[in-house]
């Protein structure tokens, strides 16, 4: 628009000077002109105006004083005209460069009026100081920096008249919208905001170049992705990527690579390398650093009392449990609590009651030293039993000291001797005859013998120098937990270190929770359970496994975050594929222990059959492994048979029959293992090799697929030939078949040809049709199913 343009001649003549003093100036501070006729850039503006500020500048501050009140007085009748508000009020607010011209002359564009309306006011603004308006401060002074007085007001006014009116003409077709923008502060904003981005790059810069200098420390942990490294070196996947390639390893964003690998790459892209240690909940939560030996203390042994049934043990725990507990203590506690302690010569002695066999085996397993100490319990009329040889075995594996202690010898046909002579085999030499076992002779109900045997107790334990640290928080193991119906979960606990106190945080396994009430054996109520000292609690969210190993905390929040992770992680093992018996690993788990008795289901194509292979099966039972027929039926092996072997984890066994497709496809999702036979003996010598461990069988069966007989053609010289559909699988030349006929195996031999209309074919795939003989077998008929197969021979 013509009306913003503000040229240098117009310049000069509203301050009343030659367009030479102005051209000079402008040549001076900026650029020069090419004519009187250039229009003028808000920089040039300001210069001049800044310029004219400074050397121009009033005599004395009456001067200021008596200007402001004629001017006041002129101005009453137009004080704040609603017509024009932005278009008068703005100049006046920013016609004070008197004021401040230090400022304006040290920022130099800084404050200079923007392109505008405001062009024309400008000059109004150094020529004709005005009153602020009535919104503003009121009363600044307006010093006035006019070389003379001859600046024609009126025509700026009516100027301004005709700027308000274009404007507000302008606004009004726009339905008002638009706003009147104070494009001075504008163009300030413009110059402080480059300003600003120039400190900010020069920052960037020197940032840039101090990370240069100084390698970027990079944490690692065992494994990384390449795109996490990537960001954690804070380079693009593809650098890391280029990178991997040049040493040989091919791998994309999302693949996981190893520390080493990590670690080379971080070093060549310049990159400082430190191993990440990754602290997990149970690392923070549970303390388990060592003792230092000063304070460790004295604690009281911990003796379980083991042996075959019926030989005593409940007997011999009873007469201690007499000797030493008050007249008033029936024992009804002890036996829910399954732990208690006695004091002999002074000397407390924990023992563990014999439920807690089972548990033991569990703890053993945990490898949890629970106990210090086993007796074991041998009736001298019996001698040594299956149970007491499990017994042996138990305390050696968890390799504590055995005191073995010979009952019922008031019985008359009791044997001592004997009893001595068997230990030796198991490798228990007693005392007597110069081995290093303590074999006491004792009789629990006459109370024959039993002191002597708590005084070997004590001497036992006093030579092991069992010591613990009571200064610490509690630890130990679960020895047994029920559901009681007024308190909730109730666990015994036999603290191992530390001591317990009531209103402790504890943790068992997937248990957590505060110890709300904490009990003895007799049923005392106590505040506190240093080691060694059986307890039973309440305040348990649940009731923990017996044998799992209790730990005292202090934070319950990260308690129970660590107990849902340990549910997730028993979730995730729960929905893992369960391993089931299979001839191939039946031997493993008998090694175990895992498997006491193996449980078979027997189909036969006939009823005779089933009952000949259910006997000869069940005579296979011996001491380790007890063989049990849970199921026999006649006919293919079906669905049903499939679900019932799956939950009672059992074999199925079949004799001339085969299962059909939904028991096949049930069998491989519930990894169910089949077994077929055509001869009684093959069966029998197969699991009986299986149970003695010795079973490696060489080659397994692949059933390559199924194809169903459509008809039948009868060719002279050749035989029947079977035109038929492959329903699954593919049919291969000099594969095996089986003909079946309603689940019943009629025939097993080879296949003699194999065609696709008149041409020999290789492999006949599903969903197409073939015509097959089978070798020396005619007996085919229409709906029967050809089974393909192939013996693979297994790995060993």
């Amino acid at each position: 628009m013509g009306i913003e343009k503000y040229r240098v001649h117009e310049v000069a003549k509203d301050f009343g000077l030659p367009t030479k003093t102005v051209t000079e100036i402008l040549t001076k501070y900026v650029a020069a002109p090419k004519n009187h006729m250039q229009v003028l850039s808000d920089h040039e503006l300001s210069v001049i105006f800044d310029y004219l500020t400074q050397h121009n500048q009033v005599a004395n501050i009456q001067v200021i004083y008596a200007d402001a009140y004629q001017e006041k007085a002129k101005e009453a009748p137009k004080a704040a005209p609603a017509a024009k508000p932005a278009a008068q009020q703005q100049p006046q607010q920013q016609a004070r460069p008197a004021q401040q011209p230090a400022r304006q002359g040290g920022q130099g564009g800084h404050g200079a009026p923007a392109a505008k309306p405001a062009a024309q006011q400008q000059p109004q603004q150094q020529a004709k100081p005005v009153q602020q308006p009535t919104t503003r401060v009121p009363q600044k002074k307006i010093v006035d920096t006019r070389k003379g007085g001859d600046v024609n007001l009126a025509k700026y006014d009516e100027r301004l008249e005709d700027l308000g009116g274009e404007r507000g003409a302008r606004m009004q077709q726009k339905g008002g919208k638009e706003k009147f923008r104070n494009n001075q502060r504008r163009g300030n904003m413009t110059f402080s905001n480059k300003r600003r981005q120039d400190e900010a790059e020069r920052m960037r810069k020197l940032q840039l170049e101090i990370a240069k200098k100084a390698p970027l420390k990079v944490q690692i942990p065992d494994e990384i992705s390449v795109g996490e490294l990537a960001s954690r070196m804070k380079k693009t996947g593809a650098e890391v990527v280029k990178c991997l390639m040049k040493n040989g390893v091919m791998a994309s964003l999302s693949q996981i690579i190893d520390f080493d690998t990590a670690a080379i790459i971080a070093e060549e892209l310049g990159c400082k390398v430190e191993k990440e240690v990754v602290v997990t909940i149970e690392e923070k939560l549970i303390d388990d650093h060592a003792d230092k030996p000063e304070d460790l203390v004295p604690r009281a042994p911990v003796v379980v009392v083991m042996g075959h049934v019926d030989h005593g043990k409940t007997s011999l725990l009873d007469a201690v449990r007499n000797t030493n507990v008050a007249a008033g203590e029936a024992g009804g506690i002890t036996q829910h609590i399954g732990a208690y302690q006695v004091q002999i010569n002074g000397k407390p002695i924990t023992f563990l009651d014999t439920p807690g066999h089972e548990a033991f085996t569990s703890m053993r397993a945990r490898g949890a030293m629970i106990t210090d100490i086993a007796i074991l319990m041998v009736a001298a009329d019996d001698g040594i039993m299956p149970q007491t040889v499990e017994s042996i075995n138990h305390a050696k594996a968890a390799n504590i000291p055995i005191i073995v202690a010979v009952n019922k010898i008031d019985k008359e046909n009791a044997n001592p001797d004997r009893v001595m002579q068997q230990l030796t085999e198991y490798g228990l030499v007693p005392e007597e005859w110069g081995g290093d076992t303590i074999v006491c002779r004792i009789s629990a109900k006459k109370n024959i013998g039993i002191d002597n045997l708590l005084e070997n107790l004590v001497l036992l334990a006093e030579v092991q120098e069992l010591k613990a640290n009571p200064n610490r928080a509690g630890q130990g193991t679960v020895i047994e937990a029920r559901l009681d119906k007024g308190r909730g979960p109730v666990a015994t606990l036999l603290v191992q270190n530390g001591t317990l106190k009531q209103g402790d945080i504890i943790i068992a396994g997937t248990a957590v929770g505060r110890v709300r009430t904490m009990t003895d054996y007799k049923g005392i109520r106590l505040t506190e359970a240093g080691p060694s000292v059986p307890v039973e609690i309440a305040g348990l969210s649940e009731a923990p496994t017996a044998g799992s190993p209790f730990f005292a905390v202090a934070d319950e929040r990260m308690a129970r975050e660590l107990v849902e992770q340990r549910k997730a992680e028993e979730k995730a093992k729960a929905a893992a594929p369960v391993q089931k018996v299979s001839l191939e690993n039946l031997f493993d788990q008998i090694q175990a222990g895992e498997r006491k008795e193996l449980a078979l289901i027997v189909k036969a194509d006939v009823q005779g059959s089933v009952e000949a292979v259910k006997a000869s099966l069940e005579k296979l039972s011996n001491d380790e492994v007890n063989v049990r027929v849970i199921h026999g039926g006649v006919g293919a092996i079906n669905e049903s048979d499939v679900m019932l072997a799956a939950s009672s984890n059992a074999i199925i066994v079949g004799f001339n029959v085969r299962p059909d497709a939904a028991a096949r496809d049930g069998a491989v999702r519930q990894n169910v293992d089949m077994r077929m036979y055509r001869v009684i003996y093959d069966c029998i010598d197969e699991i009986e090799a299986a149970m003695k461990g010795m079973l490696a069988p060489k080659y397994r069966e692949v059933v390559l697929g199924h194809a169903e007989v459509r008809q039948t053609y009868k060719v002279s010289g050749v035989g029947t030939i079977a035109g038929c559909y492959v329903l699954d699988g593919k049919i291969v030349r000099a594969c095996s078949v089986r003909v079946v006929r309603d689940g019943i195996v009629i025939h097993e031999g080879s296949l003699a040809s194999l065609k696709r209309f008149k041409d020999d074919a290789k492999e006949v795939v599903q969903r197409f049709e073939c015509g097959m003989t089978v070798e020396k077998f005619n007996d085919i008929k229409e709906g029967d199913i050809i089974e393909g197969f192939t013996m693979e021979e297994i790995p060993q």
